[in-house]
């Protein structure tokens, strides 16, 4: 019998070594259990998570959050920077946001990380959005000036969207987002049922979304996999998207994107877009999408333009769609320069300026 107690002591203290064995290599380790998190789905533990982040924040070198696993509920966050070093949150477990919105208090985000220089959120932990009970109140798809519900995002509760020379506010809804943040991974974790978008990159340089999964049924609106605004340098590689809108959608003012290995489906496709619909959108350019799947989904390639849009005209350049393999897809490659999916739009057609190249 002590024998058996020692080996199951052992195997507990194997399992929460490994929770954090990638962070502890790296440097300080700041777990949030330590910070008072409970982890039993119930209580709120935002403020054990915040509290851990600040300190990790302040500390030189490679330090790192460690979640644990274990069910934590999380009110809207806001992880902020600047950081002193190079920070890691290892999500062991999984996460789940309010599933009401009453919880937000008129924020339009879950889980954000705002002006970081230097970010890797891995682990293999899930972001539970619990979209089930908002979804039926998005207007979004009948009305063009919708409410919108919430993401991963912003710490005023807003997103910022940059358009060259200007900033744009918009009331946005994400599960994760990544604002005005340089140098980011997220990698092995999973984003499930998310409010509205998923995962969204916002006026952000050199991002990496890697391996990872993103999961809602295909009758959940506005549950875009990854969107991306605003932002230069992004890769969306080896991912498995299967939601209710576009598995990757590039919005207004990004640059030099590639997305590469991810599957797509049930969803609507890989998009760029909609642009045109605020003054001042920054252009799109030098985007490569190669090696995907889409599959089960109403379009695969879409560029999609609104009707009537704003002026000055967007420019769409230097686009290579190239080895991608499509099963059961609607419509497989379009080009919609008369966007709009509201009866109420504009009868005025806009002009963009599209080269785009298609290979395979």
């Amino acid at each position: 019998m002590p024998l058996r107690l020692a080996a199951l002591l052992l195997l507990a203290t194997t399992a929460t070594w490994t929770a954090g064995v990638t962070a502890a290599a790296a440097g300080r380790v700041f777990n949030v259990s330590d910070f008072g998190a409970v982890a039993d789905g119930r209580t709120d533990d935002s403020e054990a998570f915040l509290r851990a982040w600040t300190e990790a924040c302040a500390t030189p070198g490679r330090p790192a959050v460690v979640v644990p696993r274990g069910d934590y509920l999380l009110h809207p966050l806001v992880f902020r920077g600047p950081c002193r070093g190079y920070v890691e949150v290892h999500v062991g477990g999984v996460l789940r946001a309010p599933p009401g919105l009453a919880a937000f208090r008129g924020c339009r985000e879950w889980v954000h990380f705002s002006s970081i220089d230097g970010l890797l959120v891995t682990g293999g932990g899930t972001f539970d959005g619990r979209g089930a009970t908002a979804w039926p109140l998005n207007e979004c798809p009948q009305k063009r000036d919708c409410r919108l519900l919430p993401t991963v995002s912003s710490a005023t509760c807003a997103t910022i969207l940059l358009h060259s020379d200007i900033i744009v506010v918009q009331r946005r809804h994400q599960s994760i987002k990544l604002g005005l943040v340089r140098n980011a991974t997220i990698t092995g974790v999973t984003s499930l049922d998310s409010k509205f978008f998923h995962v969204a990159v916002v006026g952000s340089q050199d991002v990496r979304i890697h391996g990872v999964s993103i999961r809602a049924p295909r009758s959940s609106p506005n549950t875009d996999g990854v969107h991306i605004q605003g932002s230069s340098n992004v890769r969306v590689t080896d991912s498995a998207v299967a939601t209710g809108d576009d598995c990757v959608s590039v919005g207004p003012g990004s640059s030099d994107v590639l997305v590469s290995g991810v599957a797509c489906g049930p969803g609507h496709g890989i998009s760029v877009g909609s642009l045109g619909r605020y003054p001042g959108e920054g252009d799109v350019r030098r985007l490569r999408v190669a090696n995907c799947t889409v599959a089960g989904t109403s379009n695969g390639v879409r560029i999609k333009t609104w009707r009537g849009g704003s002026w000055p005209p967007t420019a769409v350049a230097g686009l290579v769609f190239e080895d991608i393999v499509m099963r059961k897809v609607r419509n497989p490659i379009i080009i919609d320069q008369e966007y709009c999916p509201y009866p109420s739009c504009r009868e005025s057609v806009r002009t963009l300026r599209s080269r785009s190249k298609l290979i395979n």
